[in-house]
Protein backbone atom coordinates (compact mmCIF):
# COMPACT_ATOMS: atom_id res chain seq x y z
CA UNK A 1 0.00 0.00 0.00
CA UNK A 2 2.71 2.44 0.81
CA UNK A 3 4.20 1.68 -2.19
CA UNK A 4 1.39 2.64 -4.22
CA UNK A 5 0.74 5.86 -2.25
CA UNK A 6 4.43 6.60 -3.00
CA UNK A 7 4.05 5.95 -6.77
CA UNK A 8 1.00 7.65 -7.10
CA UNK A 9 2.46 10.88 -5.29
CA UNK A 10 5.14 10.76 -7.16
CA UNK A 11 3.48 10.45 -11.03
CA UNK A 12 0.78 13.42 -9.64
CA UNK A 13 0.60 16.07 -12.35
CA UNK A 14 0.57 19.49 -11.82
CA UNK A 15 -2.71 21.22 -12.11
CA UNK A 16 -3.51 25.35 -11.91
CA UNK A 17 -6.11 24.23 -8.91
CA UNK A 18 -5.05 21.56 -6.30
CA UNK A 19 -7.60 19.03 -5.13
CA UNK A 20 -8.06 19.24 -1.55
CA UNK A 21 -7.66 15.93 1.09
CA UNK A 22 -10.42 14.99 3.14
CA UNK A 23 -9.94 14.66 6.86
CA UNK A 24 -12.23 12.11 8.93
CA UNK A 25 -14.93 14.63 9.60
CA UNK A 26 -15.12 15.53 4.97
CA UNK A 27 -16.20 11.60 5.34
CA UNK A 28 -18.56 11.74 7.32
CA UNK A 29 -20.66 13.99 5.55
CA UNK A 30 -19.94 12.66 2.98
CA UNK A 31 -21.52 9.31 4.46
CA UNK A 32 -24.54 11.31 5.76
CA UNK A 33 -24.53 12.50 2.00
CA UNK A 34 -25.06 9.19 0.01
CA UNK A 35 -26.40 6.76 3.20
CA UNK A 36 -23.77 4.52 3.23
CA UNK A 37 -20.68 3.68 5.10
CA UNK A 38 -17.30 4.08 3.21
CA UNK A 39 -14.93 1.22 3.79
CA UNK A 40 -12.06 1.97 6.06
CA UNK A 41 -9.95 1.17 3.44
CA UNK A 42 -11.53 3.65 0.98
CA UNK A 43 -11.31 6.20 3.64
CA UNK A 44 -7.59 5.67 3.75
CA UNK A 45 -7.18 5.84 0.27
CA UNK A 46 -9.12 9.37 -0.15
CA UNK A 47 -7.40 10.61 2.72
CA UNK A 48 -4.15 9.91 1.60
CA UNK A 49 -4.37 10.17 -2.89
CA UNK A 50 -7.57 11.57 -3.67
CA UNK A 51 -5.62 15.23 -4.52
CA UNK A 52 -3.36 13.09 -7.22
CA UNK A 53 -4.22 13.84 -10.86
CA UNK A 54 -2.45 10.79 -13.05
CA UNK A 55 -3.14 9.44 -16.04
CA UNK A 56 -6.20 9.40 -18.12
CA UNK A 57 -8.48 7.86 -15.13
CA UNK A 58 -10.40 10.58 -12.50
CA UNK A 59 -11.30 8.44 -9.47
CA UNK A 60 -13.72 9.78 -7.24
CA UNK A 61 -13.30 13.15 -4.86
CA UNK A 62 -14.79 14.31 -1.80
CA UNK A 63 -13.91 18.02 -1.23
CA UNK A 64 -15.14 19.68 -4.81
CA UNK A 65 -19.53 19.63 -4.88
CA UNK A 66 -18.87 21.42 -8.21
CA UNK A 67 -16.45 18.78 -9.90
CA UNK A 68 -17.38 16.32 -12.08
CA UNK A 69 -15.93 13.29 -9.62
CA UNK A 70 -17.63 14.33 -6.65
CA UNK A 71 -18.74 11.30 -5.33
CA UNK A 72 -22.04 11.80 -4.37
CA UNK A 73 -23.04 12.87 -7.29
CA UNK A 74 -21.00 9.90 -8.87
CA UNK A 75 -22.87 7.72 -7.27
CA UNK A 76 -26.62 9.07 -7.37
CA UNK A 77 -25.70 8.71 -11.18
CA UNK A 78 -24.55 4.65 -10.89
CA UNK A 79 -27.39 3.88 -8.90
CA UNK A 80 -29.63 5.20 -10.97
CA UNK A 81 -28.49 3.74 -14.35
CA UNK A 82 -28.56 0.30 -12.54
CA UNK A 83 -25.91 0.06 -10.68
CA UNK A 84 -26.41 -2.22 -7.32
CA UNK A 85 -26.55 0.11 -4.13
CA UNK A 86 -24.32 -1.65 -2.17
CA UNK A 87 -21.69 -0.70 -4.39
CA UNK A 88 -19.69 2.76 -4.29
CA UNK A 89 -18.34 3.72 -7.10
CA UNK A 90 -14.77 4.85 -7.18
CA UNK A 91 -14.23 5.91 -10.61
CA UNK A 92 -16.70 6.15 -13.72
CA UNK A 93 -14.74 4.74 -16.95
CA UNK A 94 -16.41 4.53 -20.67
CA UNK A 95 -19.12 1.78 -20.01
CA UNK A 96 -19.12 1.52 -16.35
CA UNK A 97 -17.66 2.33 -13.12
CA UNK A 98 -15.51 0.61 -10.98
CA UNK A 99 -16.88 0.75 -7.41
CA UNK A 100 -15.81 -0.73 -4.05
CA UNK A 101 -17.94 -3.34 -1.55
CA UNK A 102 -18.56 -2.97 1.63
CA UNK A 103 -15.62 -5.76 2.02
CA UNK A 104 -12.99 -3.42 0.28
CA UNK A 105 -12.84 -5.52 -2.83
CA UNK A 106 -12.44 -3.64 -6.24
CA UNK A 107 -15.36 -4.53 -9.12
CA UNK A 108 -15.95 -3.58 -12.60
CA UNK A 109 -19.30 -2.73 -13.20
CA UNK A 110 -20.91 -2.82 -16.77
CA UNK A 111 -23.60 -0.85 -17.75
CA UNK A 112 -24.17 -2.43 -21.10
CA UNK A 113 -24.34 -5.81 -19.27
CA UNK A 114 -25.27 -4.83 -16.06
CA UNK A 115 -23.06 -7.10 -14.66
CA UNK A 116 -19.13 -7.14 -12.16
CA UNK A 117 -16.91 -7.90 -15.53
CA UNK A 118 -13.40 -7.76 -13.24
CA UNK A 119 -12.63 -7.60 -9.81
CA UNK A 120 -9.92 -6.83 -7.81
CA UNK A 121 -9.08 -7.22 -4.09
CA UNK A 122 -8.26 -3.97 -2.49
CA UNK A 123 -8.43 -0.41 -4.12
CA UNK A 124 -4.70 -0.06 -3.61
CA UNK A 125 -4.13 -3.30 -6.07
CA UNK A 126 -6.30 -1.25 -8.57
CA UNK A 127 -4.61 1.58 -7.66
CA UNK A 128 -1.49 -0.20 -9.29
CA UNK A 129 -2.99 -2.24 -12.04
CA UNK A 130 -4.87 0.02 -12.86
CA UNK A 131 -4.82 3.82 -12.12
CA UNK A 132 -1.05 3.55 -12.68
CA UNK A 133 -1.04 2.24 -15.91
CA UNK A 134 -3.64 4.62 -17.42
Amino acid sequence: MEDVIELLKENNQPVPVPLELPDDDDLVEIEEEILISLPDEYKYFLMEVSDVVYGSLEPATVMDPQAHTYLPDMAAYAWDIGMPREYIPICNHEDGFYCITQEGEILFWSRSSEAVEDEWPSIWNWAKDVWLES
